[in-house]
């Protein structure tokens, strides 16, 4: 199923993270673990965020996921279903069908 993570970094955790040069690391990990279709980051409320589109094959890939966000950053994490414009057309088509 595709999802966007969306993360709100704790800003001490992230200042800390960029002193010790462990920021880089940690996002190359988690892109080179997830294979995002996309990846952005950006300011948001006043916070480093990102969001990562990408397949979720089973749920349980959800704590490893969100886990390196909570623990290495401090961030807040919300992870929601997401479709493309693909995948709005095909369900709609089946609602359609329907009646």
């Amino acid at each position: 199923m595709r999802v966007m993570l969306h993360a709100h970094v704790d800003t001490e955790a992230g200042n800390e993270a960029i002193r010790k040069g462990m920021m880089p690391q940690m996002l190359d990990s988690v892109i080179q673990e997830l294979k995002p279709e996309a990846a952005y980051f950006f300011p948001s409320m006043g916070r480093r965020s990102c969001m990562l589109v990408f397949d979720m094959q089973d749920s349980s890939q959800l704590p490893k996921v969100a886990e390196t966000f909570f623990m290495e950053l401090g961030a807040d994490v919300e992870v929601v279903p997401v479709m493309n414009h693909d995948d709005l057309k095909k369900g709609l088509q089946a609602l359609q069908s329907q009646r």
